[in-house]
């Protein structure tokens, strides 16, 4: 498996296709999601989605949780199989309870938004927790709503400033235009116009919807000098932020 990876990551995925099949074909469940993959993105394969889904259905049925999360996705999506909200559902939970961070992730936003299953927003909080223990930054982003709206908890703008941070900070785009709104206003966070803006430009550039709520107004509110300053340290890159 090591080395089927370690081409895989070279992009050689032929080679790693050929060390993945011996495997799967005896009962290996990751070779398996593996395999279905390949056959989702056309990686050293045709695209074949219906192949797709008899690899992940047998790594799903072997127990393994990233081929429950890729097998929830097609259902998700309704790609190569009839579109099954409650199937999606189910195979995200099963990959989340064992410790799948973007199964995590997935089943807390389905959890928030409540239009495929019923919305839970305690239910939601918690696995967006366990998701952003994992590194996941769009949980922590989500975090910092719940405590922003009062989901499931009190409304608390310290805990949503530093969750937004911590998303932000991870890359997340949502979470960098809401960091930026939240310096602008002050809210959980010192007021700050010149942070607000530079975590704005990131957030643009990195295409979030958010961002474009709040750009103008923060923009408006700066000097010429102030805007060369956000300017600047959007420039730095996140690892090296003071």
């Amino acid at each position: 498996m090591a080395a089927a990876l370690a081409a895989a990551t070279a992009g050689e995925y032929e080679t790693a296709l050929s060390i993945w099949e011996p495997l799967a074909r005896t009962g290996n469940a990751r070779a398996q999601n593996n395999i279905g993959a390949c056959f989702i993105d056309g990686l050293g394969v045709d695209k074949d989605l219906d192949l797709a889904r008899r690899w992940l259905e047998l790594s799903a049925e072997g127990g393994d949780p990233v081929g429950r999360r890729n097998l929830a996705t097609l259902y998700f999506k309704g790609e190569g199989v009839a579109q099954d909200y409650a199937r999606a559902a189910a195979l995200y939970l099963a990959a989340a309870e064992d410790g799948d961070g973007p199964a995590q992730d997935m089943l807390s936003w389905m959890l928030l938004e409540g239009e495929v299953i019923p919305a839970d927003p305690v239910e939601a909080r918690r696995w967006a927790m366990a998701a952003a223990d994992q590194g996941i930054a769009s949980s922590m982003t989500r975090l910092g709503m719940i405590a922003h709206n009062a989901l499931g908890m009190e409304r608390d703008a310290v805990e949503a400033a530093r969750w937004w941070r911590k998303g932000a900070e991870a890359g997340d785009a949502d979470g960098q235009a809401m960091l930026g709104a939240a310096c602008h206003m002050g809210a959980g966070v010192p007021r700050d116009h010149i942070a607000a803006f530079a975590w704005l430009l990131r957030a643009r550039a990195g295409k979030s919807a958010l961002a474009e709520r709040f750009f103008d107004a923060v923009r408006a509110s700066l000097t010429p000098e102030e805007e060369a300053a956000a300017q600047r340290r959007a420039a730095i890159p996140l690892g090296e932020l003071p």
